[in-house]
């Protein structure tokens, strides 16, 4: 992108400003001075790629939090050195592996917040992780300045011997300060190091005393520090394995600096795309910060922002402004008194462009545009010059000079106070001609001024429109909002009387201005008066809509809620339902278990004819039973009458027919005929055309019925067997597997886990429709025939599952 003058448009932008807050959320140095440098991006494709990116970042942040950068940092000159084949200082190889251990962060990272591939992938795919070099240097070196006794096997072997050496040494000096021969020479009883060789501590006047090499006197001169003789040996020992120690780390130092050089490349490469993602994900922490939103980027010089604030402002006190520029006009002149926004909008509109080409997303609402510009060219601000004798008016020109000089279709231009500080009238004009040679150039323009013949120029002239920051005349304060279509109004007169000037004066000073200025700026009032009822009545049907929409938000929940106590209320009913049906069966099936014991046991033939009536009789009403317990069922969802019968009373029990639920009666029907139920934990009100009473709850009054008809006829009173046994002996085929179905239903009702079938040797046919039967049936876990003892082939054994 080409600026004239270096970096003096994007400074007055203040764009600076901007860069530096966002390396301020980067990790490391190097993308510190990236973020500093970015530059506007003229190229729509890099543009895009640019603000996809941080996009990108922004979601991915959303969803998985933000990629762990901490710890980041430069280190390519040590790289360079192992790549050379120097060796590295313990200090530069735990760099390496703190960076190692970064990279590893962010592979994680990524592999948990894989999703669809999107631009970043070439840049999270290019950091690569190395947990061999990793742990090699982590296993070797545990600080600055001290390396592992595991680092390697002879460096472990050497401190072996080493502290075996120190053991010794030391324990013939304990032996030689604790001997009463020694101690009246020493000046305490304690060894120390001096030169790395241990010695003691021996009063000056006893130098002889004990026989050793002195290597070190007190300050005083009092205490002498002398190695006996009987340890020199041992720490010249010492001192040969500390020699051999330093030359192994050497060593150690120079393996792992090799293998370090051996993996440069991929390291600086891995770096390289970490610092990129470090400065792609600063600047989706910026957008979060600014509350920012992507705008679509073009390069047909469009410009539209939404409730857009500039991002240098404090958010509490910025007043969003509505901009567009481009579509139905090209040229956009602002007008309006002192410290209105004027000059903020400018800012605004040029800022939030660059910010965009940077790939920085913007403090706006959703639904802006902006384009890409090769020239972002402004004029704002008193750059007034005492030593080039330059002043306002010429500090001007020389800027729009420069800015004419270059200016072109692809060209944004920010000029403000356009034509001030010279002669109004000749101000006027030549402002009105740089604007028509802006325009003819196909730049786009956004200018301020005060003159109102610029204002009649926009008037006039197609594809500029006026502008103007709102003023509230009452409380004598801007309220910074832009109001595009406008011309703007000096307020002069209104401001002066507001402040205390005498009304005498204002009406005179009225009495200079022209009849035309005069119906202008009353003109401009009605228009502003219009503007802003116009705009009420937008924000009130804004509302009025707002309003409307949690309604049937509400509507809608409650709709929701109602479907699924009516689902609920239904299933439980079926549930209900095939409880008690699958009860009725099971009392059905009792009953016939126990006539047929019942049969058994009655010797006499009217008691025999009795249970064999008995037995038909059941038999028969078994699907009885069955329809019995379904319509119970039903009844616990459907128990009521088409009418009421009696008038309501709190406390009823009802059905509501639309919800196909129950629900408890709270209130009696009003005048309309509305009735306030509880269903649930729904309360609600309906019609009493929409209720229905329910009755006492029914029970199976045929079924009980027919059984107490039995218990009537019956001798004795009947129970459920508890047989093991089923003897199928002299049945014929059909009812032997009646007989079978029958018991088997009872003993999985019992728990009954095993019983035998009698069915005789015979023909086999029983034994052969008894195995068929087994064989087919779901219950079954295993069946065999008898054993000796058992009843042999002429029974069967019968495992349920």
């Amino acid at each position: 992108m080409e600026i004239v003058d270096g970096q003096k448009h994007l400074k007055t932008l203040e764009l600076d400003k901007v860069l530096a807050m966002l390396s301020e959320l980067t990790a490391c140095g190097d993308a510190r001075q990236l973020a500093l440098g970015l530059k506007p991006e003229s190229d729509l494709f890099l543009a895009r790629l640019l603000l996809d990116q941080t996009v990108r970042a922004y979601t991915r942040m959303a969803r998985h939090g933000g990629p762990p950068f901490g710890g980041l940092m430069n280190v390519s000159n040590a790289l360079r050195r192992a790549e050379a084949g120097a060796v590295l200082t313990m200090r530069q190889l735990l760099e390496i592996a703190q960076l190692l251990r970064v990279f590893r962060a962010l592979t994680a990272w990524r592999d948990n917040s894989a999703g669809e591939p999107d631009c970043l992938d070439v840049y999270l795919g290019g950091v690569s992780a190395n947990s061999y070099l990793e742990n090699a240097i982590g296993a070797a070196i545990l600080s600055e300045d001290q390396m592992a006794d595991q680092a390697s096997p002879t460096l472990a072997d050497i401190r072996r011997k080493i502290r075996q050496a120190e053991s010794g040494v030391r324990s013939r000096l304990e032996q030689m300060i604790r001997s009463p021969s020694y101690q009246k020479y020493l000046q305490e009883n304690l060894i120390t190091l001096r030169g790395g060789r241990f010695v003691v501590p021996v009063k000056a006047e006893h130098r002889g005393a004990i026989p050793g090499m002195v290597h070190d006197a007190s300050a005083s001169g009092s205490t002498i520090f002398v190695e006996p003789m009987a340890v020199v040996e041992a720490n010249n020992e010492i001192k040969v394995l500390q020699g051999r120690e330093r030359e192994e780390i050497e060593r150690v130092l120079a393996e792992l600096s090799a293998l370090a050089g051996s993996f440069a490349a991929q390291i600086a490469a891995s770096y390289d795309c970490a610092v990129e993602l470090d400065v792609i994900f600063a600047k989706a922490r910026l957008a979060y910060d600014m509350k920012a939103a992507a705008p679509a980027i073009s390069d047909d010089g469009t410009i539209v922002l939404n409730r857009a604030r500039h991002p240098l402002i404090e958010r509490s006190t910025v007043v969003p402004i509505d901009v567009t520029l481009g579509i139905d006009f090209d040229q956009l002149v602002v007008t309006g008194p002192n410290t209105g926004g004027k000059t903020v909008t400018l800012k605004t509109i040029g800022l939030l462009s660059l910010m965009a080409m940077c790939g920085l997303m913007i403090p706006a609402a959703d639904g802006c545009k902006l384009s890409v510009f090769e020239h972002v060219l402004a004029d704002i601000g008193d750059e007034q010059s005492i030593e080039q004798s330059l002043s306002t008016f010429s500090s001007h020109m020389k800027n729009l000079i420069d800015i004419l000089a270059v200016a072109n279709q692809k060209s944004l231009v920010l000029i403000d106070e356009l034509g001030a500080g010279t002669d109004p009238a000749e101000g006027a004009a030549l402002a009105m001609s740089i604007l028509d040679h802006l325009r003819h150039n196909g730049a786009k323009i956004a200018a301020t001024t005060h003159y109102a013949e610029l204002k009649a120029y926009a008037l006039q002239t197609q594809g500029v429109e006026n502008a103007c920051c709102e003023f509230d005349v009452q409380t004598l304060r801007p309220t910074y909002r832009l109001l595009i279509g406008v011309p703007g109004r000096s307020n002069a007169f209104a401001i002066a009387s507001r402040l205390g000037m005498p009304s005498a004066i204002v009406e005179h000073a009225k009495s200079f201005t022209s009849a035309e200025t005069a119906h202008f700026e009353k003109v401009i009032a009605r228009l502003e008066e219009r503007l802003q009822i116009a705009e009420q009545s937008q924000e009130d049907a804004r509302k009025l809509r707002e309003q409307a929409m949690q309604a049937l938000a509400s509507a809608e929940s409650a709709k929701d809620e109602v479907k699924k106590f009516r689902d609920k209320a239904l299933e439980d009913a079926r549930k209900d339902g095939e409880r008690i049906a699958d009860r009725t069966k099971r009392e059905a099936y009792a009953l016939l278990a126990e006539l047929d014991r019942l049969k058994k046991q009655m010797q006499e033939k009217p008691d025999a004819q009795l249970a064999k009536r008995a037995r038909t009789l059941v038999k028969n009403s078994v699907a009885e039973l069955a329809a019995a317990g379904r319509e119970a069922a039903r009844d616990e969802l459907d128990d009521a009458d088409d009418t009421l019968h009696r008038p309501l009373r709190v406390g009823d029990r009802v059905r509501l027919r639309d919800m196909q639920c129950q629900a408890e009666v709270l209130k009696l029907p009003d005048a309309k005929g509305f009735v306030e139920v509880l269903a649930g934990n729904l309360r609600t009100r309906t019609p009493l055309t929409n209720i229905r009473l329910l009755g006492e709850e029914r029970v199976i009054k045929n079924t009980r019925k027919r059984v107490e008809h039995i218990k009537e006829d019956a001798p004795s009173r009947m129970t459920l067997a508890g047989d093991t046994r089923l003897d199928l002996r002299g049945t014929t085929v059909d009812d032997c597997l009646l007989e079978l179905d029958r018991f088997m239903d009872t003993a999985l009702r019992t728990g009954l886990h095993e019983f035998t079938i009698v069915h005789g040797k015979g023909t086999g046919a029983l034994r052969a429709a008894v195995q068929k039967y087994l064989r087919a049936s779901a219950f079954v876990k295993t069946f065999r025939l008898g054993v000796y003892g058992e009843g042999e082939t002429g029974v069967t054994i019968v495992e349920l599952k």
